[in-house]
């Protein structure tokens, strides 16, 4: 399938964003994965992007984001964000600073030129990856002193309809990508996901775990975590506890009895509409971007509109229906 994202131009949006490793190589340790962790935050500040929640593992990485492409981006904001990129300065980009506010503060074409470049590679789901793998793969080459490609494809990225249902199924998904591994019982206990750092009282996850139960009420934070842990364990949340169907036992019913069980016993199965579904959301909020998806791939025929099978997903559709399996 095409990587990459459906573009849209002159409104928020929702994106799940996954890539993995070349080949699929075991690569990260906790070392790794907390270097690319501080680097999740501070592209996503210098992008001017959202974070709504994201999860690392030794292979791969999954981020929920928030793409406003109609910023408005100041002089002395451009700086700072420029600035964000590097913590700790060398000489040289110490320089390139003093000599970009000089130039920006002058005017004229130079500085005009400056402003294009910089926000460019701003408030694009598109540029905030392709920042964040160099940069990472940059400081993981020169770590391990190695060379060549660290990432096996761009990545892919599916539209989702940021509000409700369809935001909140998607972030619980990714949040419980180290249950799904067996890395924990609990995500909370995940040190690499937003959800442990909500938990653990990061001002910038708690901001994205508030911005995806925003209609729900939940205006604290107290109430938006005991609202996505419902979401996650389903009525074991109040005991802590995880579901008590096991995955095997999931994916048996799904697959060869075709049976339905709750949201959260298939959230800890790999499914795989997350992942290649295109544009997830409400039947109305699919069929409003079929066009811009048939015309981006130059379709003859515009895509069908398909309700996601084998739980209680609620209103959740797809635009692709996956001819191979959903649940892996």
């Amino acid at each position: 399938m095409r990587t990459g994202r459906l573009k849209l131009s002159g409104v928020a949006a929702s994106y799940h964003c996954m890539t993995r490793t070349v080949n699929g190589e075991h690569l990260f340790k906790n070392r790794e994965k907390e270097v690319l962790r501080k680097m999740i935050w501070q592209v996503a500040d210098f992008c001017g992007v959202e974070v709504l929640t994201y999860c690392i593992m030794s292979n791969h990485f999954h981020v929920l984001l928030r793409v406003d492409d109609r910023q408005q981006v100041s002089d002395a904001e451009l700086l700072r964000r420029y600035q964000v990129l590097y913590p700790k300065p060398t000489k040289y980009q110490t320089a390139s600073v003093i000599l970009m506010r000089k130039t920006l503060l002058s005017g004229g074409e130079d500085a005009d030129v400056i402003r294009r470049q910089l926000r460019a590679r701003m408030g694009d789901v598109s540029q905030f990856m392709k920042a964040l793998k160099q940069r990472f793969s940059v400081w993981y080459n020169r770590s391990h002193r190695r060379y060549g490609t660290l990432w096996a494809e761009r990545f892919k990225s599916v539209l989702v309809e940021g509000k409700g249902n369809p935001l909140q199924t998607m972030a619980a998904y990714i949040d419980l990508n180290p249950v799904r591994a067996g890395l924990v019982e609990d995500p909370k206990d995940y040190r690499f996901c937003g959800y442990a750092e909500a938990v653990a009282g990061v001002a910038e996850a708690e901001s994205g775990l508030l911005r995806i139960w925003s209609d729900h009420a939940a205006k604290q934070i107290d109430a938006a975590l005991q609202a996505h842990r419902m979401l996650i364990f389903g009525k074991h949340a109040a005991r802590a506890g995880v579901s008590d169907i096991s995955r095997e036992r999931a994916l048996k019913v799904l697959e060869q009895e075709e049976g339905v069980l709750p949201k959260a016993a298939v959230l800890r199965c790999r499914v795989r509409y997350f992942s290649d579904g295109a544009i997830l959301g409400s039947a109305e909020f699919v069929r409003g971007f079929s066009k811009t998806w048939q015309a981006e791939r130059r379709r003859k025929y515009p895509p069908k509109v398909n309700a996601m099978k084998g739980a209680d997903w609620g209103d959740l559709s797809v635009i692709q229906g996956l001819r191979r399996q959903v649940f892996s």
